[in-house]
């Protein structure tokens, strides 16, 4: 207690039951207090508003002692070093190297340093890279190891731009050009620079889907190993090391730029190699150079066909031609049997009516037979019912069975609009006596 405060008598506090005693007055406690604390720190009148922090005079400088806000300590003992954290990614120059270290400064305190454990793993071009003077991108292992040292990675930091430079291409819906680099059971690998990136089987574009063969991922993917492959990032998920890749989204859209391209390039009569890449009831489909055209199924060949399957295999190499282009339908129309001699100029030259042939009956139907000519397989013609003989004849199959040769005469010809028309009833006609026995002789 300060000696200035006037002595209270403790029995007077204490012992305010008794009757004799008398209760302090509050106003004289009360004025007895600050005129003992007026004595010691004088009116707050006297200190200025404006005063500057109190400092203590040296000879040679001024110590401000104003108390410091908290966390301002940390930024005092920094200075302007940037506060470093794992995971960060700085650019730096090397500055130094060694066989078990190469230094490098980032504008830390201290260098920054590769160690030795990674230089061993370097393939021999990354390793040409770190000279003294050269620019690079590292990867923050641990700011303040054990001994003090900031240890940092050059092939960390290439992934983790990888890892950002994928989540562009995710927000851009970019085609992203690579190979397959491998495959599991479920699907392709492909590098994304230093990423493993993954398309599942679901992914996969339907062209590379087709060409998939055999029970195990080796026959179903091994060949597909090093095969160039476009693809759009679907996925990403860093504290996953997960990245989906989808080559099915980027070919429908690469397909569909190709094909615009080249219908604006294409003629008619035009004639191109191209690989078969889809078989379907109708006809096949073939890439000609970026673009898929409908060879119909009309257009496969002069022989009758009834399924492309018949003459054609997936990937197989066809010489086509152009026959129609329909730019706003984007779809281009193929032919091969255009490519192939026609056999209808043999029939124009070689056959006339009344003429003897051998033939083929490949279907038979209620209003007749269809015979392949045996010299011009290409070609069909049709013996009507009322040709097959001279009584009546309800269907085809009471005078002529499937696979069975016959001998028929020719009685119409069309080249024009390639119709042949058959008989088996007029084959011993005395109409062609003549003609045959010209013909025999």
């Amino acid at each position: 207690m300060n000696a200035n405060l006037p002595e209270l008598d403790q029995t007077e506090v204490m012992d305010t039951g008794s009757p004799a005693a008398e209760p302090p007055q509050p106003d004289a406690m009360v004025e007895a207090a600050e005129e003992a604390v007026a004595a010691v720190v004088p009116p707050a009148e006297a200190v200025a508003e404006d005063a500057p922090p109190a400092t203590v005079e040296h000879e040679h400088d001024t110590i401000d002692e104003t108390p410091a806000a908290p966390g301002d300590w940390l930024a005092q003992d920094t200075s302007d070093q940037k506060v470093l954290k794992r995971g960060d990614v700085l650019e730096g120059t090397v500055s130094n190297t060694s066989p078990t270290a190469v230094y490098v400064d980032v504008g830390a305190k201290t260098e920054a340093i590769i160690p030795g454990r990674e230089l061993e793993r370097m393939n021999r071009e990354t390793l040409d890279l770190l000279k003294v003077g050269e620019h690079v991108t590292v990867y923050v292992v641990n700011p303040h190891d054990h001994n003090g040292d900031l240890i940092v990675s050059l092939n960390r930091a290439l992934e983790e731009l990888d890892w950002r430079r994928a989540e562009e291409f995710r927000e851009s819906q970019q085609v992203y050009e690579s190979h397959v680099a491998g495959y599991n059971k479920g699907g392709l690998i492909v590098r994304f620079g230093r990423v493993r990136g993954f398309v599942p089987q679901s992914q996969i574009s339907a062209d590379r889907r087709r060409a998939m063969e055999g029970e195990t991922p080796e026959e179903r993917y091994g060949r597909m190993v090093n095969e160039p492959i476009a693809v759009k990032v679907m996925e990403v998920d860093r504290a996953r090391n997960r990245l989906i890749l989808s080559e099915r989204t980027a070919s429908r859209e690469s397909r569909e730029t190709r094909k615009e391209s080249l219908i604006g390039r294409l003629q008619v009569g035009e004639v191109r190699t191209g690989k078969v890449v889809s078989l379907v009831d109708f006809g096949a489909f073939v890439d000609i150079g970026g673009a898929e055209g409908l060879i119909h199924l009309t257009e496969l060949s002069w022989q009758h066909v009834t399924h492309p399957k018949e003459i054609l295999s997936i990937g197989q190499e066809v010489k086509v031609e152009v026959i129609s282009i329909d730019p706003d339908a984007k779809r281009i129309g193929l032919s091969m049997k255009r490519q192939a001699a026609d056999p209808w100029d043999t029939v124009a030259i070689n056959y006339q009516v009344g003429q003897l042939v051998q033939g083929l009956v490949t279907k038979l139907t209620k209003f007749g037979a269809f015979v392949r000519l045996v010299d011009v397989p290409e070609i069909e013609g049709l013996v009507h019912i009322s040709e097959l003989s001279d009584q009546r004849v309800a269907h085809p199959r009471e005078v002529l069975n499937e696979n069975e040769t016959v001998t028929l005469r020719v009685v119409k010809m069309d080249v024009q609009n390639r119709r042949l028309g058959l008989s088996l009833k007029r084959v011993n006609s005395a109409e062609y006596l003549d003609m045959d026995w010209f013909s025999g002789g």
